[in-house]
């Protein structure tokens, strides 16, 4: 029997495969099989309204197999979005709003970045964890005006992905209930059926990670979805998975098939699907009974905001602090007094940077937004909030987070919390672990988030604990990602510049901190509270006219001030630059990278990491001290001296550079 609900399927699914063809580049096959579970949860569940894609107690959406992003635009442009039929004529072209992928920030509508699989599920985990806490904080009997959904699609190859275990766990432990994600039962994978490579049993193991699962054999029985929605709605202890027989390429001669996953179903096949179905063989065709409901359901989705800002105006007047507090979080305010946070070091002569960092998290824990935690590492990276409790089951309020050992389920969360706005979020592990959850990090990139990492014992000087976990490369890695800041501060003093900084960029920073302790620089605050923040600035300058200048970033920033002290005695006139941010630098203008860097003098960096990448600053690779080969066992200090990092070694090199 033809119902307007499938009618309305139809519709998504014959907008999402018309994309693909006219782009002759794209996957129909997943809109195909799972029309009916997007339709099912936009249409019974979603509050979303179009007219205000931002509105802040909205249910958020993930795509999390993003190479479906033509149904999800499908969608979005018959729920009444700004994304006009023309754009999804324009699907994966240059300039359109309709990219091969979701990115968040570009269409309206896209809640979260998705394409590398698992990262759509496990950044939900942290859209979750910042719902319940910004719940429990501010909702009062009477006023919920923190209410809202994780709703999400994911899919096989989610499933198989690493980090969504890790997600999946955590979420489970945390029970976080307003997760429900509908899961794409299809057992078909790129190279055949999902039994070659994944033959675990998703129920079991979902279950023991605490999740509720259900399933829902037939995809296009909309009564049977609606009624596991609402069972995971009731639900209100543990994520929800919903298992659903679904069919790559439903209704077309390629169903069930590999060949229909990544390419265009080709003209002869899209036919006899539409034939199949009943569909006018028209390309991006939309029926006017069509159009007419979700017309109504676009003033009624307004009219949900409406009721929300009535809610919030009632808040305001009982409850005027908090309400004037969660106004500032949603809008991005933060104030931070720079001097506060260099004062705390004025009777401290030596301190790791690590320690700097725990000193400072202190402050910062008094403003309501900043939370975070460890990967099983908070007494290490000492990024505990001691006067704060710790996020669970049973304390709804804690703002540090007990990650456990998932670094990239914890990358992908604190990513979340960013995406769901409220919160100035971070994650701590060790820097050689960096690449564990690099991955999160390009996507905090991509999608310019204000997430913090923090990553500590950043070199050799770890010593003891030997080569897995002293960090070579890992510095000019993350250098290496578009639109993140990376800091290696000196000493406490610079810690608290980036910091400062972290908290009131609008993208990603990585804090690069040591283990070992540091001196504070105190002959030098004026100076570090100047210009710490320019990224690369003269620390300590030459007598007169340099002939060389010293480049050095975190703990041989020392090194190079000692050397400098050996050659002005030497009567070799050199100045120290610390440069704890390469991108903050470039942002600085011609005539002050000048000033900083002169044209006309030799440059040496030093830096114990690998040298390559800076000769861009030197303009000779060969004027740079670094380490080309992994690190030792041993006493941290030794083994600094054992690898060329001494004041001998950076003195010679100055009169070899001469």
């Amino acid at each position: 029997m033809r119902t307007l609900d499938h009618v309305c399927i139809n519709t998504l699914r014959f907008l999402s495969v018309d994309q693909v063809e006219k782009a002759k580049s794209g996957h129909p096959g997943f809109p195909l099989g799972t029309a009916s579970l997007m339709y099912t949860v936009w249409d019974r569940f979603m509050r979303y309204n179009p007219e205000d894609p931002a509105w802040f107690n909205r249910d958020r959406f993930i795509l999390s197999p993003g190479h479906g992003s033509a149904l999800l635009y499908a969608m979005l442009h018959l729920a009444g979005y700004d994304l006009s039929l023309e754009e999804l004529k324009n699907f994966r072209q240059w300039g359109s709003k309709t990219p091969g992928h979701p990115e968040y920030g570009h269409t309206p509508g896209v809640d979260v970045s998705t394409g590398p699989l698992g990262h759509g599920f496990a950044m939900g985990v942290g859209l979750a964890i910042a719902e319940v806490m910004m719940a429990a904080r501010y909702n009062k009997d009477g006023y919920p005006v923190i209410d809202h959904y994780t709703y999400g699609l994911t899919s096989d190859g989610d499933l198989m992905e690493g980090v969504s275990s890790e997600a999946a766990s955590l979420a489970g432990t945390l029970g976080l209930g307003k997760i429900i994600y509908l899961y794409d039962d299809n057992k078909i994978t790129i190279e055949g059926d999902t039994d070659i490579a994944f033959s675990e049993d998703v129920e079991s193991r979902f279950k023991s990670y605490d999740w509720q699962v259900l399933r829902v054999e037939n995809s296009e029985d909309i009564d049977a979805l609606a009624n596991a929605m609402k069972e995971g709605q009731k639900d209100k202890e543990h994520p929800t998975l919903i298992m659903v027989r679904t069919h790559i390429g439903f209704g077309s001669p390629k169903q069930d098939s590999p060949l229909c996953h990544g390419e265009p179903l080709g003209t002869e096949a899209l036919a006899a699907t539409k034939e199949k179905a009943a569909w006018p063989n028209e390309m991006f065709y939309i029926p006017d009974e069509v159009k007419e409901y979700f017309a109504k359901k676009k003033l009624a989705s307004s009219a949900a905001e409406k009721e929300w800002e009535d809610l919030m105006n009632a808040y305001k007047k009982v409850y005027p602090e908090l309400a004037a507090e969660l106004a500032d979080r949603l809008a991005g305010n933060v104030s931070i007094d720079l001097t506060e946070l260099e004062n705390i070091f004025t009777n401290k002569e030596k301190v790791a940077t690590r320690e700097a960092s725990s000193d400072i998290i202190q402050k910062l824990a008094a403003i309501p937004a900043f939370t975070g935690g460890s990967a099983d590492l908070g007494p290490s990276n000492k990024t505990i909030m001691k006067d704060c409790e710790f996020f669970s089951k049973l304390d709804r309020i804690g703002r540090n987070i007990h990650f456990g050992v998932r670094e990239h389920a914890m990358g992908a969360a604190v990513n979340g919390m960013a995406l769901h706005g409220g919160f100035i979020p971070f994650g701590a592990t060790f820097l050689v672990f960096a690449d564990f959850l690099r991955p999160a990090v390009r996507m905090a990139a991509l999608m310019r988030l204000q997430s913090i990492f923090v990553f500590t014992h950043d070199s050799i000087a770890v010593g003891e604990d030997g080569p897995t976990h002293q960090p070579i490369e890992t510095a000019m890695a993350l250098r290496l990602i578009p639109n993140v800041s990376v800091f290696r501060p000196a000493d406490a003093l610079e810690t608290a510049t980036v910091w400062r900084q972290a908290c009131l960029a609008k993208k990603p920073s990585c804090l690069l901190l040591s283990r070992q302790k540091l001196p504070v620089l105190h002959g030098f605050t004026d100076v570090i509270h100047n210009n710490a923040a320019k990224g690369g600035y003269v620390l300590s300058p030459a007598k007169e006219n340099p002939k060389v200048v010293l480049i050095a970033t975190g703990s041989e920033v020392h090194l190079a001030l000692a050397a400098q002290k050996v050659l002005n005695g030497e009567n070799i006139d050199v100045s120290v630059v610390s440069m704890p941010s390469w991108d903050a630098f470039e942002k600085q203008s011609a005539d002050y990278k000048e000033k900083v860097l002169p044209a006309a003098t030799i440059k040496i960096a030093v830096e114990a990491g690998v040298p390559w990448g800076w000769d861009y600053y030197t303009g000779n690779k060969n004027n740079v001290i670094g380490i080309t080969t992994f690190g030792a066992s041993a006493p941290g200090d030794l083994l600094m001296e054992k690898y060329g990092f001494t004041v001998e070694n950076v003195v010679a090199k100055v009169k070899e550079a001469l």
